[in-house]
């Protein structure tokens, strides 16, 4: 029965993939590529600008252009286009996706494949970050050519169209996002036409497409190839948005919209910017992106890229409230307030706490470094590490989940690891030239999930040898039964094992058991969704006490009386308004145990924990139900 029903499940969604391709392909245009659709703006004027001097102006121009060419074409079309897009975790994508993947395979997951997904989810965070402050100053900037008197109002109005973004957030992007897609593929068509005008002046730019122009570049300037190279991977910066959001949109619409639109119309316009630098001479133009437009258009096109930069920075902001789910739900960070803004989408979700600290800091990233040509420097030290993690973790799902051959795999590995582990380190050169603040990002933040997890696991150590087995319990009472009263208690417990806190220390101090007594343990699959039939296993050990374990998929919504409803079906009844839910509330004190890293660690824990959103609201649990417990631990 089961091959056939997943066959016709299989058969749905490809029918409904296909009767919604077109709508789906143009909300990709808008999502998934806003963010490589405003590198145009700035990756081919950074390339320019570190050229020594003007000689052989046409070779360099045509070496500038092919290295971006082939940098589009071998890190965006090839490596994730036809291949990291393959590796979807039922669907999902994302680092932490990937992640999970990868140790689906091991009976016990490798502690650096974790690594990877830690190291790979803390500089999306710095990502995250630069997007917003680069892309739309950069587009800002543009107000120079049109009223060069408003240059002092750059950083203004780009802090005020930055504050503005951030507090719209909290609205939801459900009707926004309704004209991401045609404004996008507007910004898109746009870029296309404009680069195919200069193209007819001077086609000799479409030589770039010989792949010798970008090796003979980097051979003649090897003094600067490395810089070069750093201005040159800001053109594939937002290619990790294609595996991001390959969940909301699925494989086949965002390939679409990559071959169909984005990728021709980047490279005309690539192209375009070429020509106008060698019809107009490189000392004459120092932004050819917007330069090379006509005046009378120079107005609506500043104010169509500062728009096309919003929803490029939309689609990050969005992407990182995704990803820190993930990691709440994986347990590599803290539960924190999660709000749902669509009734129907349950992807579109807004955390307050994430949005004020983005906000506050790309504010900072905006004054601090005042223009898009020094935050390039700061740019591409994340991304480039995302690519290589990414790189990492594909090729244990090569191995393991793909069965390739070994040669193949390492041919692979071969070529894009000098391709990603090239752009890694040119763009760690700029580590002291902005490149520190995305490191240090990612440095924190890594060390918050590694202090979270540690911490965890040390709790969970000492919890399990304070209480008692629970098997053990429950024949025990169950020989001496205590006095009872009506009615069904839940108890909560991350431990399946081991009987709850909450229960040991309610028979403590009350000496009264409910009629009903349920052990209920919350666990994360390694898929992003759980079907309803394996979402709940009850058992039950007698007429007293039975154990449900409810499984959620990382992307859900943790919502434990809707689980709970499934349960009926299993053969438990129970009223929802006679049940009362027993939570452990724990008061975490650092103890004096190891030296100074492990205080530090568990200061940092017990501030972590106590900062946590609450159980209640984060599990959807009625608050007129819950009983909470005290207990204090010294860790």
């Amino acid at each position: 029965m089961a091959g056939p029903a997943a066959g016709v499940v299989a058969t749905d969604e490809a029918r409904h993939v296909k009767q919604n391709l077109p709508v789906l392909t143009l909300g990709a245009i808008g999502v998934v590529y806003g963010d490589i659709g405003t590198s145009p703006i700035y990756a081919f004027r950074q390339a320019m600008s570190v050229r020594p001097g003007v000689a052989a102006t046409e070779t360099e121009v045509l070496g500038l252009l092919s290295l971006i060419v082939w940098a589009l074409t071998l890190t965006v079309a090839v490596k994730y286009v036809f291949f990291v897009t393959r590796a979807d975790n039922n669907g999902e994508g994302g680092t932490l996706s990937l992640m999970a993947l990868a140790r689906k395979t091991f009976t016990k997951a490798p502690a650096w494949i974790t690594a990877l997904g830690v190291i790979g989810a803390a500089m999306f965070y710095g990502d995250a970050m630069i997007t917003p402050a680069i892309s739309v100053l950069s587009a800002v900037e543009g107000v120079e050519l049109v009223a060069p008197e408003l240059t002092r109002w750059v950083v203004p109005i780009t802090l005020v169209i930055i504050v503005g973004l951030f507090f719209v957030q909290r609205f939801g992007t459900a009707k926004v996002a309704i004209v991401f897609g045609p404004i996008t593929a507007i910004w898109f068509l746009v870029l296309g036409i404009s680069g195919l005008v200069h193209i007819f002046e001077n086609p000799l730019v479409l030589w770039a497409l010989n792949p010798w122009h970008a090796v003979e570049f980097l051979l003649t300037h090897a003094g600067i190839a490395f810089i070069v190279m750093g201005a040159v991977f800001l053109a594939v910066t937002g290619a990790e948005a294609l595996y991001v959001d390959l969940g909301h949109f699925g494989r086949k619409p965002i390939v679409f919209a990559w071959f169909g639109l984005v990728f021709p119309c980047l490279l005309l316009n690539y192209f375009g910017q070429g020509a106008f630098v060698l019809e107009a001479g490189p000392e004459n133009v120092s932004s050819p992106f917007f330069e090379m437009q006509p005046k009378w258009a120079l107005g609506p096109f500043v104010a169509l890229a500062t728009m096309a930069t919003i929803i490029a920075s939309q689609a990050v902001i969005s992407g990182t409230y995704s990803l820190t789910q993930q990691a709440i739900a994986l347990n590599l960070l803290p539960r924190m307030l999660v709000l749902h803004t669509s009734e129907t989408q349950s992807g579109q979700i807004y955390l307050p706490q994430i949005n004020t600290m983005l906000m506050i800091m790309v504010l900072i990233l905006v004054v601090g470094f005042g223009s898009s040509s020094e935050l390039s420097n700061a740019y591409g030290i994340a991304v480039s590490g995302i690519m290589l993690v990414t790189l990492s973790l594909l090729l244990v799902v090569m191995w393991r989940n793909w069965k390739w051959h070994p040669a193949a795999i390492a041919a692979f590995a071969a070529i894009y690891l000098v391709i990603d582990g090239g752009f890694f380190v040119v763009n760690s050169a700029k580590l002291f030239q902005g490149g520190w603040v995305p490191a240090v990002v990612a440095i924190f933040v890594s060390l918050i999930m590694v202090t979270w997890m540690v911490g965890r696991a040390r709790l969970a150590e000492k919890t399990r040898k304070d209480e008692v087995p629970l098997q053990f319990l429950v024949d025990n009472l169950s020989k001496k039964k205590p006095t009872t009263v009506p009615g069904t208690a839940i108890f909560l417990t991350s431990d399946v094992e081991g009987a709850p806190t909450a229960l040991l220390h309610s028979l403590k101090h009350y000496k009264v058991l409910h009629e009903s007594n349920v052990i209920l343990t919350v666990r994360t699959s390694a898929s992003p969704r759980v079907a309803d039939e394996e979402k709940v296993h009850y058992e039950a050990f007698n007429e007293l006490f039975s154990r449900v374990i409810v499984t959620f998929g990382y992307m859900e919504e943790p919502n434990i009386p809707k689980a709970l409803a499934l349960a009926r079906k299993l053969g438990w009844k129970f009223d929802i308004m006679s049940t009362s839910f027993f939570l452990s509330r724990r008061s975490l004190k650092p103890g004096q145990k190891g030296g100074f890293l492990r205080r530090w660690q568990d200061r940092v824990f017990a501030a972590l924990a106590k900062n946590a959103s609450d159980a209640t609201g984060y599990f959807h649990i009625p608050t007129g139900r819950v009983v909470e417990i005290g207990t204090q631990v010294v860790l």
